[in-house]
């Protein structure tokens, strides 16, 4: 036991020296600035032009179609870190969080558009499957004397994208609106335990279908579940319109001072959004890529201007949904609440009857849909690291690891995420900077097509 206690603040200690620095976000937010102007911004101003490409449904025997492919993405980052991962950064940081998850993310676009066209530039093809990802992108772009790089990215990324941290808030979603501390069985383990079961035999369901199944479903799940939050949140904001403008001026007057709601610095403000931004859309991590690049498309620069939509819908979108939600009913100045339990106060408080249900249902839906597709990209990384034949393994493990997720601390929980997170975007970024001018050469030609 002691062992365990001491491992878990090992964790919790690398995963805020990781964050905390400034190494790792001047990383993530310098190459998001050097490839915005790099390219001079031009991803952008074809944005209308990916949501176009994003609705095209034809797909061939090797892979997925675009809108497959943006839709598992969106699965994959649209999951609690938009919900619970918003209301920690607010509990933490204060409301000017959001501000600098913005910023994060805007850069996060244009970041994306690079590692996935990488991705398909240098994707491989194996009995008419498209397989590609930063490992992919370092081992055939870079050269064999870089394996050691992707080594280490698919190695976190097996922890990375486990899901033991959609399991966990799922348990506590569920035993705040159903059980409400009456628990199946003698004690909460054994009640939350019997849920993890029952979730992991759910999600069994779909990952062994594959990538084909998986994109199948999760290009009916995310529009609706998308649409279906979007509303409920619209109805708080109507309700509580009068606190819409005042909080909206909050996050810019928090963004910006170094005495914030919270008492942190500027500083802290900053690591603190793009910390949860980086968790809530990953840009720069290196999941997207691996999902783009089993599309069918044949032009790199078309899935680049795809996977932009990604982080717009994750946290310009769906995280200011919830941003907007907490402000407004003010549920996150009660700092006896941390995580989901701020959201489902401030809809219990709007919506007394439904308020519950209705959160219950969005974030099994974004929770339950982010499980079916994460489990792909750490499918990929084990097939890389000990070959494909031993990849189904990996099915059977993170099974296990939302068995783990929903009997494990919270705090835990993300500290494992995060510190895999970190150490997966270096190889990422690192990679990506390299090869950038691969990108722009390609950019060129299919703009130039397009005009």
């Amino acid at each position: 036991m002691n062992f365990i206690s001491s491992f878990s603040e090992y964790i919790i200690w690398a995963a805020d020296f990781l964050w905390n620095g400034p190494v790792l976000v001047t990383l993530l937010l310098g190459s998001g600035v050097y490839f915005s102007f790099r390219s001079r911004f031009i991803p952008i101003y074809y944005f209308s032009h990916a949501l176009k490409l994003s609705i095209n449904k034809k797909k061939s025997i090797k892979g997925i179609s675009s809108f497959e492919s943006v839709s598992s993405q969106i699965a994959g980052i649209v999951g609690m870190g938009n919900i619970s991962g918003v209301a920690v950064a607010i509990s933490i940081g204060g409301p000017g969080t959001i501000f600098w998850m913005w910023v994060t993310a805007f850069l996060g676009m244009i970041t994306k558009f690079y590692t996935c066209s990488l991705s398909v530039l240098y994707r491989k093809n194996s009995n008419n499957n498209n397989y590609g990802g930063p490992m992919f992108v370092i081992l055939n772009g870079l050269g064999n004397k870089w394996k050691p790089l992707a080594l280490i990215f698919c190695f976190f990324g097996l922890l990375g994208v486990s899901p033991i941290f959609q399991s966990n808030q799922i348990i506590e979603v569920i035993n705040s609106v159903i059980i409400n501390d009456n628990y199946l069985f003698e004690n909460k383990f054994s009640s939350d335990l019997t849920i993890g079961i029952c979730l992991s035999i759910l999600v069994s369901l779909v990952i062994f279908g594959g990538i084909k199944r998986i994109g199948m479903v999760a290009s009916r799940v995310a529009p609706i579940m998308v649409f279906v939050y979007m509303i409920s949140v619209f109805y708080l904001m109507i309700i509580h319109y009068d606190m819409i403008l005042p909080s909206v001026y909050l996050i810019f007057m928090d963004a910006f001072s170094a005495n914030s709601v919270l008492g942190g610095s500027i500083g802290s403000i900053i690591l603190i959004g793009a910390r949860r931004a980086s968790f809530s859309n990953e840009a720069g991590i290196g999941t997207a890529p691996i999902i783009h690049a089993s599309s069918e498309t044949k032009e790199p620069i078309q899935e680049g201007l795809v996977s932009m939509i990604g982080p717009f819908i994750d946290t310009i979108i769906v995280c200011t949904l919830t941003a907007v939600c907490i402000l407004v009913t003010d549920s996150w100045s009660n700092y006896n609440y941390a995580g989901i339990e701020i959201v489902a106060k401030a809809f219990s408080n709007s919506m007394p009857l439904i308020g519950p249900y209705i959160l219950l249902i969005s974030t099994l839906s974004f929770a339950i849909s982010t499980l079916f597709s994460l489990s792909f990209f750490g499918e990929r990384c084990m097939a890389f690291l000990i070959g494909e034949k031993y990849k189904i393994l990996y099915r059977y493990i993170y099974l296990g690891l939302i068995v783990l997720g929903s009997v494990s601390s919270l705090k835990f929980v993300i500290s494992l995420i995060d510190l895999s997170y970190g150490i997966m975007a270096f190889p990422t970024l690192v990679s990506a900077l390299i090869l950038a001018p691969k990108i722009d050469e390609l950019s060129k030609k299919y703009f130039k097509k397009l005009k």
